[in-house]
Parts: structure tokens; sequence; C-alpha cells
């Protein structure tokens, strides 16, 4: 059981480090190079965004359920 939650765990990760890169900041950042640099004038988030973000926040909270599940195992 601590395999695949330690493995779930990794995944989870690398996923969340690539999400997080991809957000536009206020600078701009990585998204820049994948077309992110690209805003609509209809205001506030686009579709892809809101998405990105609710990506990244499911994710989120994967890892953070594998952290606390290996926490709790590894205490017994």
């Amino acid at each position: 059981m601590e395999l695949i939650f330690t493995i779930v765990l990794m995944l989870t990760s690398g996923i969340l480090i690539l999400l997080v890169l991809l957000h536009k900041g206020r600078g701009g950042g990585l998204s820049d190079m994948f077309g992110g640099g690209v805003s609509s004038s209809l205001g506030g988030s686009s579709i892809a965004e809101r998405n990105l973000d609710r990506l990244t926040v499911g994710t989120g909270i994967i890892w953070f359920a594998c952290v606390v599940a290996l926490g709790l195992l590894l205490a017994y």
C-alpha cells in the first residue's frame, strides 16, 4: 500500500510542478513560451485558464491526500 501512495505522490508532484509553471504569472513566465502570452480582450480569465486552475487544484488535493495517507501509514 505504501508503494502505491509513493508512486502516486511522485507522479502528482511532477504534474503539479508542470501545472504551476504553466500558469500565467505577473511577468508572464513559462506560459508565454507556449502561447500563453496572447490575452483575450473579453476580460476575465479564459476557459483554458479556468480549466488549468481546476486541474491544478484537483492535482493538489490528490497530492495532499497522498501525503496524509503516507504519514498515517508510516506512523504505525
